[in-house]
């Protein structure tokens, strides 16, 4: 499983597909058509990282399984950011330090992980507030702009419509919205406002037509399913099915609270879709893969 997601994201970089800002994230398949890759990675990931975490679980706190693990994680997650996707690396990410922080690692390698990464975003926003954003390697033009937008959208009020008519959408369902697929001539949705409302800015829809009330119960649901991952994971029998169910819960939380916090501008524009709702083959299927691994989990009575 690791190889084959080493390899098709090698071949997203010879064979594939480029978008309009230049990033090279898709390959065309028969049937299917443009598929994303590194949404089946995720689940990838998370099956060879259970695995690798369930046979080193004796030395885990040793240095040297540390940094294998790091150089395991590295390598595709290094194909990934080259496309350029700084997205899915930091949910990739987020997702294999959860299931290692579900393992049985000592609290001090937290820490240190987490020290970090608070080092690192000080230096982000120190770079950011100081004008030497161009001093970072890993971002792109677009990706720069994206979060100069957002620290300062009434210097960038150009790129920062997408984030405004969202906000506006979202504000405009009041309590109880529009009507799920409404006409209304008085809708964000219906006058062509919202850009990638069917993807990324789903939320912004559901907003408007469903109201507060439908935005809560949609939130609640997403918990439930989060809850229901965390309980499979306290009854899995093996440390392997504890860190698959962890890892499946850390993906779908944080994507969707980042695509919930880009539609509510509270983060900045990311390109990151709301599970199960979002349009898009790859990020549904990944989805169902995750889920059917972690309902098989929950079917093992026996160790």
């Amino acid at each position: 499983i690791y190889i084959l997601s080493v390899v098709i994201l090698a071949g997203v970089k010879i064979y594939g597909t480029a978008s309009g800002h230049g990033a090279t994230r898709w390959i065309t398949v028969p049937v299917l058509g443009k598929v994303q890759p590194s949404e089946f990675v995720k689940v990838g990931l998370i099956l060879f990282f259970a695995d690798y975490l369930q046979k080193l679980k004796e030395d885990i706190n040793h240095p040297h399984a540390l940094l294998m693990e790091a150089l395991y994680f590295s390598i595709p997650v290094g194909l990934v950011m080259i496309q350029p996707n700084l997205s899915t690396t930091i949910i990739m990410t987020v997702i294999v330090a959860a299931m290692t922080f579900a393992s049985p690692l000592k609290l001090k390698w937290i820490f240190a992980f987490l020290g970090v990464v608070v080092v690192v975003l000080g230096l982000l926003f120190y770079l950011f507030s100081s004008g030497l954003y161009d001093k970072i390697p890993i971002l792109q033009g677009y990706q720069v702009q994206r979060i100069l937008t957002f620290l300062n959208p009434s210097e960038n009020s150009n790129d920062y419509y997408q984030q405004m008519w969202s906000i506006m959408a979202i504000g405009s369902g009041m309590f109880n919205g529009k009507g799920l697929f409404n006409n209304s001539i008085f809708s964000v949705k219906n006058g062509n406002f919202l850009v990638e409302e069917d993807n990324d800015f789903i939320f912004a829809v559901i907003g408007e037509e469903l109201g507060f009330r439908g935005s809560l119960i949609i939130i609640i649901i997403f918990l439930l399913i989060i809850l229901e991952c965390l309980i499979i994971a306290y009854r899995a029998k093996t440390l392997s099915g504890r860190l698959i169910c962890v890892g499946v819960m850390a993906w779908i939380g944080f994507q969707t609270y980042t695509n919930i916090a880009v539609a509510t501008g509270l983060f900045p524009n990311t390109g990151i879709t709301l599970p199960f709702f979002s349009r898009g083959v790859s990020s549904l299927l990944s989805v169902y893969f995750g889920f059917g691994i972690v309902l098989n989990v929950a079917l093992q009575r026996k160790t």
